[in-house]
């Protein structure tokens, strides 16, 4: 169990505790005080989690104060009992790209909902956007080869696209567009486990390749034609108000030049920004221990709910293994259902069949039913749930392993407030576990699986004439899924038109100005 003990103003949050474990955290805290980070881990003292005063006594209009965990709403997708048992995905859609226009909001794991101008909600007129700042997951591709079965009963092709990879000087001679094209030697006896075909696994496919095009092109509906605010595609300097910005994932590359293409109907070069290998805050893949220890207890046995769930699903577990000849104790296909859930889901986004078990090389009628394949689905979306928000220490994990990026944003914003930006529209193409722990960082009201391109975003707005509620005039509305987003946490709720101060306070306090707080406390001593 764990014990509280208040200390200085602050919490402290102490795992197993022994006599001598409270001594020397009541010694630590009465040193450094309220400069304390609020995470700390030390292999010899267990994990310790120090937060800022509790919201209702410290937090205000400015946010500060107010970066503590608050429990996501109870609802389907965090009921264990509802995951395992019930019919269906809640009436999410896991088998197409195509949401009807009548029902656009509908989770759609293939083609999450976004932005669009039949949806968008205009602010009143009062209201002057000033700056966008957008994150999606990449739009639908193959499944990742490490969640391959060992033998796959078909082939995955790719033969009605280009991979283009090349380089060429500014300054000099042109390029050939040279593509990847996959292929499979008739001579060469090593075989790959798992996938076979000219695919790359991941790649984006052609039908992602549509779904990123659209995508931008409802964006550049909604910005440019409905609110006047992006430059129009025959603007000279257009590309000195917009950014692009990728991640060392070659799938985020692939996304953003049909997006770009959507939106300014160009095929002219354009400039991806992308951080080094190692240190991109954006995917994120920078080292954070402290951070990658936090989810890894959040995923382990000595979290009882999700010890829970792994027991009582291990009938799922072992009709699926009969089926794909996934061995019992591989870890990977174990630990959680995100390698049976990449596997089916991308069939299935791609209208291909669910799989069948090989019996001498040669299908069987015993095949993944769509029961088994929903309840993968669902068992998917609680473990989302419970990694990125049921868990009180879920918070601090994506605190830590995700602070840079919103930090990022932060310092975007106050550049504008104060002149100082000349960008006015940033877009950032990412991946699920970005856009999770971003949520997790707003605290989500109610948690899901980010699906295929996935967004979030930041809009931030100056009131004509000042005054209201913020200080300085300026507010930020943010949207998931084209929609205001909701957070459970108080001083956030509903975020519309909020104060900027009330957004940047919160983050200044989970992450600090500048990330300031961010690698202190992922390279705190295990």
């Amino acid at each position: 169990m764990a014990a509280l003990v208040h200390i200085c103003g602050l919490r402290a949050t102490i795992k197993k505790p022994s006599a001598l474990t409270a001594i020397l955290a009541a010694l630590t805290l009465s040193i450094i005080g309220t400069m304390a980070p609020w995470l700390y881990t030390a292999a010899t003292v267990g994990l310790v989690a120090l937060t800022r005063p509790t919201a209702a006594a410290a937090s205000g209009k400015d946010g500060k104060g107010a970066a503590e965990w608050h429990a996501p709403s109870k609802g389907d997708v965090n009921d264990l009992g509802k995951a395992l048992h019930s019919e269906g995905v809640y009436g999410f859609i896991f088998d197409s790209s195509h949401t009807p226009d009548d029902k656009y909001g509908t989770y759609n794991y293939c083609n999450m909902p976004h932005v669009r101008r039949n949806e968008y909600v205009k602010p009143d007129d009062e209201y002057e956007l000033q700056y966008v700042e957008l994150v999606h997951r990449h739009h639908k591709r193959t499944p990742y080869a490490h969640n391959a079965f060992p033998v796959e009963s078909y082939q995955w092709n790719c033969d009605d696209q280009g991979l283009y990879f090349y380089g060429q000087p500014f300054d000099g001679h042109d390029a050939a567009r040279g593509y990847r094209k996959g292929y499979i030697s008739p001579v060469n006896p090593f075989v790959s486990s798992g996938w076979v075909g000219s695919c790359q696994f991941p790649q984006i496919t052609p039908g992602g390749l549509d779904d990123s095009w659209q995508h931008g092109a409802d964006l550049y509906g909604v910005y440019h034609d409905l609110l006047g605010f992006l430059p129009g595609r025959d603007d000279a300097n257009y590309k000195d108000k917009v950014t692009y910005r990728i991640t060392n994932n070659v799938i985020t590359s692939q996304v953003a030049g049909m997006v770009i293409n959507g939106m300014w109907d160009t095929t002219e070069d354009f400039p991806l920004h992308i951080q080094a290998v190692n240190v991109d805050s954006l995917e994120p893949q920078y080292s954070c221990p402290a951070g990658d220890k936090l989810t890894d207890t959040i995923k382990s046995s000595d979290n009882e709910e999700w010890q829970r769930h792994l027991d009582e699903a291990e009938e799922l577990f072992r009709q699926l293994d009969d089926i794909s000849g996934v061995p019992p104790d591989d870890s990977g296909f174990h630990a959680s259902f995100d390698h049976y859930f990449d596997n089916l889901s991308s069939r299935q986004c791609h209208d291909k069949p669910l799989p069948c078990k090989l019996v001498d090389g040669v299908n069987s009628t015993t095949c993944v039913t769509q029961d088994l394949a929903d309840t993968v689905y669902r068992l998917g979306h609680w473990e989302y749930s419970q990694i990125y928000r049921d868990h009180q220490s879920s918070l601090s994990a994506s605190a830590a392993s995700y602070g840079v990026w919103p930090a990022e944003v932060a310092v975007h914003l106050r550049e504008v407030m104060e002149g100082k930006r000349d960008t006015i529209y940033v877009h950032n193409v990412a991946h699920d576990g970005s856009v999770s722990r971003l949520l997790s960082i707003l605290q989500l009201e109610e948690m899901v699986w980010p699906g295929m391109g996935a967004e979030v975003v930041f809009e931030l707005y100056k009131k004509k004439g000042g005054g209201g509620s913020s200080e300085n005039g300026y507010y930020v509305r943010v949207l998931f899924g084209g929609r205001v987003l909701k957070s459970s946490n108080p001083t956030l709720g509903k975020m519309d038109m909020i104060p900027v101060g009330t957004l940047l306070g919160y983050l200044d306090d989970l992450v600090g100005k500048e990330a300031s707080l961010v690698k202190g406390r992922c390279d705190r001593a295990e």
